[in-house]
């Protein structure tokens, strides 16, 4: 119940903080029409309070409830009341012998008589108690362990949400920055084309100088144009992970080319909310062990596995308590009358009451009990192969997460070093250009090294957030689930 009530008290919250935002998005509309910005940590908050997969996941956690309570009433007497009122328009006749009004009469003449009241009563109460059934027994601890069931499946709905999230959320940065890129080539082609334009006046180019340019703006530019598609649909998805609507508009806080994954440092402010959910479960470098234990205590497919298999367990018992017999209690208190004439209701009645005992053994119903126990003993094995196999994937996962990761590190040192060449060499080259020494071309092959290098470390930094976010999954340790600081 304490993670039901977190989890409706986050939906509320989420709920208020979707309201603030709306409420802000029209201030800054007055404004300036400026975006609202949302970072991951708000953005993992409202899918954890409106995806519908996380509902569905609470809904199933109150029909459990209402499971239980089903399974308390079995325990709980069974109470019932009625009342029963019959009018006589025509009194039933029976056929007696003659012989039994007149000793001298013929046995063999029926003589028709009637029998009965004009007005009959009854009702009353009636009490039913089951003193020993074994079903009901077990489905009272069948129904606990099926709302623990709900409840890891909850919590493994939560990871994969927060995942999905994740991941869409480092889609957005890395599709904002290869639109970045295009919209930096387009703008130097674009200035290459009016520089070369005056020098064809001048006589200094020929004209096949500019049309080769005009070329290169003319491929360039459906590039430009899927960019900026490729954003809108990484906002979208982020949209639908985040269970909102796909027309509402925010910008998300960040910047791959500013994000350090050997540092433990952020170094940029936008960047702290990535760097803190990334190091909220820490990965070592090369790390070759894999703790089996931890994975089948963390990972959420591997405990839905063990907690069905202590609800086939409960299972098997039901199946061999039908073997069992049934004693039933019974108490019945009623109160019947009969009048002639005109009803009073109930001015003559008379009250009786009993007490009983019942109790049914089945002896033979086939061989159904039999098979039925038989498959769930089956079911169970087919359980328990599920969980090893869960537990086969969850290791292979882990390690493929951990080899993309290792990866990555490995090659982040050269990486980092490429854009700061890069870097350099556009500032050597813009030294030259402004000084006289260098040309034009020199400077705008630099400064396409500079964004290209920039793309590539955006592009080995969104491999590396997405692989951590898959480690923390295959590990079953997920932030804002398994780990709140």
């Amino acid at each position: 119940m304490a993670k039901k009530n977190i989890s409706i008290m986050g939906k509320k919250l989420g709920l208020l903080f979707i309201a603030a935002i709306l409420m802000t998005s029209g201030l800054k509309a007055q404004q300036g029409n400026e975006a609202n910005e949302i970072g991951l940590e708000e953005a993992i908050q409202m899918a954890l309070a409106n995806n519908p997969q996380i509902n569905r996941a609470l809904l199933a956690i109150d029909d459990a409830d209402e499971l239980v309570k089903i399974a308390n009433s079995e325990v709980y007497p069974d109470i019932s009341s009625s009342i029963n009122y019959t009018r006589n328009v025509e009194l039933p006749v029976q056929f007696i012998p003659e012989s039994v009004f007149d000793p001298a009469g013929d046995p063999n003449v029926l003589v028709p008589v009637a029998f009965g009241t004009d007005n009959n009563w009854q009702g009353g109460f009636t009490v039913t108690q089951n003193l020993f059934k074994g079903e009901a027994i077990i489905a009272l601890k069948s129904s606990a362990v099926f709302r623990k069931v709900q409840e890891e499946s909850y919590r493994a709905m939560s990871q994969e949400v927060i995942t999905q999230t994740r991941i869409a959320y480092y889609s957005v940065l890395a599709a904002i920055e290869q639109l970045r890129l295009q919209d930096a080539q387009i703008r130097r082609l674009e200035t290459n084309l009016k520089e070369n334009q005056v020098r064809a006046k001048a006589g200094i180019v020929d004209d096949y100088a500019v049309l080769r340019i005009q070329v290169q703006l003319s491929n360039q530019k459906p590039q430009q144009i899927e960019a900026k598609y490729a954003v809108d649909e990484a906002y979208r998805n982020l949209n639908i992970a985040m269970g909102i609507p796909i027309a509402f508009k925010y910008a998300v806080i960040g910047n791959l080319n500013k994000f350090d994954i050997l540092s433990k440092n952020a170094g940029e402010t936008d960047n702290d909310h990535l760097k803190k959910v990334d190091q909220m479960n820490p990965y070592t470098f090369n790390t070759n062990m894999i703790d089996s234990m931890a994975l089948t205590e963390n990972r959420g497919d591997i405990r839905i596995a063990e907690a069905n298999l202590r609800l086939q367990d409960k299972q098997i018992l039901a199946e061999k308590s039908r073997f069992l017999p049934t004693l039933t209690a019974s108490y019945n208190l009623q109160w019947a009358a009969a009048e002639a004439s005109s009803p009073t209701f109930f001015e003559n009645a008379v009250r009786f009451q009993t007490i009983g005992l019942n109790m049914s053994l089945p002896l033979f119903q086939g061989f159904s009990r039999i098979a039925n126990l038989d498959r769930a003993k089956i079911q169970y094995k087919d359980i328990e192969e599920q969980k090893r196999m869960a537990i086969l994937m969850a290791q292979n996962q882990v390690a493929s997460a951990g080899e993309d990761l290792d990866k990555i590190f490995e090659t982040a040192s050269a990486r980092k070093q490429a854009l700061e060449q890069a870097n350099t060499g556009y500032n050597r080259a813009n030294k030259r250009f402004d000084n006289g020494l260098g040309s034009q071309l020199e400077l705008t092959e630099a400064e396409i090294q500079v964004r290209e290098a920039e793309v590539n470390y955006a592009i080995m930094v969104f491999n590396y957030l997405t692989a951590k976010a898959n480690y923390d999954l295959a590990t079953g340790i997920v932030p804002f689930v398994d780990i709140t600081n």
